[in-house]
Formats: C-alpha cells, sequence, structure tokens
C-alpha cells in the first residue's frame, strides 16, 4: 500500500488532498509506474484523467459503473482485485480510506508519507500496527518554499 498520511492518519476531505507535497507525488509517481493500482471509485474519480503507464483496479459497489477507458478495470470487491493481481509481484493500493482498510489485511509493504502535521479530515488510513508492521526505512524532509510541512518517507515491512 501507498498512502500520505498526517499525524492524526488524516488522507482526505472532500475527496480531496490536504496538502500538496511535490516530492511525494515525484515519489508516488516513481514507484507506482508500470504496476497495476488497486483504488476506490471515488479516489479514481478525483484524478482529472486515468495516471499513465499504470493499471488501474477501480473497486465499486455500483454493478452499473463502466470505464471505457483504456487500462481501467472495474471490479466489485477486493477479492476480484486481487485475483486479477495474483501473478504480479508488485501492485499498489492506493486508497482510498475504505480499501485501504479492507486491503490492510492483503499487504506486505506499507510505503508512507507522513506529513507531520494533524489536519480535519473526513477519510483516515488505518492505524499502523507496529507488533503488525516493522519499520524498516525512514527518510525526513523539512519543509521547503515548495512544501509548506516537514514530513517523512516511511517503509513498514509486515512482521
Amino acid at each position: 500500500m501507498i498512502a500520505a498520511i498526517g499525524k492524526n492518519n488524516s488522507l482526505g476531505k472532500d475527496n480531496d488532498l490536504l496538502w500538496h507535497l511535490p516530492d511525494d507525488f515525484k515519489r508516488f509517481k516513481l514507484l507506482t509506474t508500470g504496476h497495476k493500482i488497486i483504488m476506490g471509485r471515488k479516489t479514481f474519480e478525483s484524478f482529472p484523467k486515468p495516471l499513465p503507464n499504470r493499471t488501474h483496479i477501480v473497486i465499486t459497489r455500483d454493478y452499473n459503473y463502466k470505464l471505457d477507458l483504456p487500462n481501467c478495470i472495474v471490479v466489485h470487491s477486493m477479492g476480484e482485485a486481487l485475483k486479477l493481481i495474483q501473478d504480479d509481484t508488485l501492485t499498489y493500493i492506493i486508497g482510498g480510506g475504505e480499501i485501504y482498510d479492507l486491503g490492510m489485511p492483503y499487504a506486505d509493504i506499507l510505503e508512507i508519507t507522513r506529513v507531520h502535521e494533524s489536519f480535519e479530515a473526513d477519510t483516515f488510513f488505518p492505524k499502523i500496527d507496529e507488533r503488525i508492521w516493522k519499520l524498516t526505512q525512514e527518510e525526513f524532509h523539512s519543509s521547503d518554499e515548495r512544501h509548506k510541512f516537514n514530513f517523512t518517507y516511511l517503509t513498514y515491512q509486515r512482521r
């Protein structure tokens, strides 16, 4: 899974991000390009267009929901999404909150950007239980003219 989350596990509000961190966008692009990405319908619809060089697997409960776009597949459960990636070595779950909840039991690695600020939000990332997850990498970034907040890249691996 890959996510940028606030100090209080905030993800977003009104289907939008709570911060703008250009270096985090670059990292997201670097890590996910060339892979399948699993997301909920609202997350998919928050993009202006499908992300290039990635296969989008969009989970929705709406059986009438259709996407006639290249590299976009609609499924109706996490189980269906997981069947589509069973032969892949790397796939990313990219949100939103409910999809992260559903995906947490299946994830092996968490790529987290921890924004060092709490935000008012309506969507949250699940709690990272350190009895299950081991922090294996950490890289701090200070705020600057392009990044309003301090943030840290954190990589967790399932114990």
